[in-house]
């Protein structure tokens, strides 16, 4: 039996510009942290001649290319495992459709487990990039790079992606209290509605092939802004990070009339009466997670619940994809 797990994320500036379509032609930045709520995969060995396959579906089937699932169909092919006598089950601990990457965690841990059938070691960059060639140039989907490489490195890293497709991957060098504070002041609740980001990200695809001068002025400013996270990470400087993250939101809701909407408008306006000091959706927008900042944490918990909000706590994760289970 194999299982492995991989991280879901949170986007902390420059989230946008990591889209093939814009980063190829004027380069993207983006700073992520990995997150303690996890995609886990598991492979086993079956006891018919058949693919078993649980994830919201069940499928049986005898071949690789009957299986209906996109990303395990491209995945298997990859990676040359073939079953047949193979069952492979996934587990979330947060519904897909949220805003927390599940799709490049999902990726990056059905890779991992399926490279570590035949035992073969995969690096966390190569994992990305595979992840990554499947979602974007196999399936051609409409999403960028971070998802893929924050679950395959793990920790608050920033993320330089080059024309040439070339990715810098830096670990930030936040100093401990800082870190522990940042960690601590980030809070998550669920909107209550999950999405498709596909339509939102298509239209931002679609416009930046385009050179469509307004999403690339935002999204130049998105990059800037995801610069300047950075720097006010590493210099500790909490409260500048935070404004930062406020002003990404506006620019944010300015790149589709799809990414808010008055209810989630509403959230954020009590979230920041109650003491929030910046806040976002999580992802491409829609619905899912809003992540807010406050140093007020109890009064901003309390606003939150008494309009029904759940909240999921998490730490960051350091350790990135990996396998925790292989006998």
């Amino acid at each position: 039996m194999i299982i492995v797990r991989s991280p879901l994320r949170v986007s902390l500036g420059g989230g946008g510009t990591d889209l093939p379509s814009y980063y190829r032609k004027h380069t993207g930045f983006v700073v992520a942290a990995a997150i303690t709520r996890y995609v886990y995969v598991t492979i086993s060995e079956a006891f018919w001649p058949q693919i078993r396959l649980k994830y919201s579906k069940l499928e049986e089937v005898d071949t690789v290319d009957q299986i209906q699932h996109p990303i395990i169909r491209e995945a298997m092919r990859l990676t040359g495992v073939t079953g047949p006598y193979l069952d492979i089950v996934s587990l979330s601990d947060i519904p897909a459709g949220t805003g927390l990457g599940s799709s490049g965690s999902f990726t990056t841990a059905l890779l991992r487990a399926l490279y570590a059938v035949n035992r073969h070691f995969i690096s966390p960059e190569d994992l990305a990039e595979q992840a990554c060639h499947i979602e974007i140039d196999v399936l051609k989907e409409p999403v960028g790079k971070q998802d893929q490489y924050i679950s395959s490195f793990g920790g608050v890293t920033s993320f330089e992606f080059l024309q040439d497709d070339r990715v810098v991957v830096k670990a930030l060098a936040i100093p401990p209290e800082a870190l522990a504070n940042l960690e601590d002041n980030l809070l998550l609740f669920f909107t209550g509605s999950s999405r498709s980001a596909s339509q939102i990200l298509r239209d931002q695809d679609t416009r930046s092939k385009d050179d469509s001068s307004d999403i690339l002025k935002n999204l130049d400013f998105t990059k800037q802004l995801g610069l300047e996270s950075r720097d006010a990470l590493v210099s500790g400087d909490l409260p500048r990070f935070a404004k930062l993250m406020a002003e990404h939101w506006e620019y944010k809701k300015q790149r589709s009339s799809g990414i808010t909407t008055q209810r989630i408008n509403e959230l954020y306006e009590l979230a920041c009466a109650n003491g929030a000091l910046a806040g976002k959706l999580v992802g491409a927008g829609g619905g899912g997670f809003l992540m807010l900042y406050t140093e007020d944490k109890t009064r901003v918990r309390r606003a939150m619940r008494a309009v029904g909000l759940r909240e999921v706590r998490f730490q960051f994760d350091f350790i990135g994809t990996t396998t925790i289970v292989q006998s």
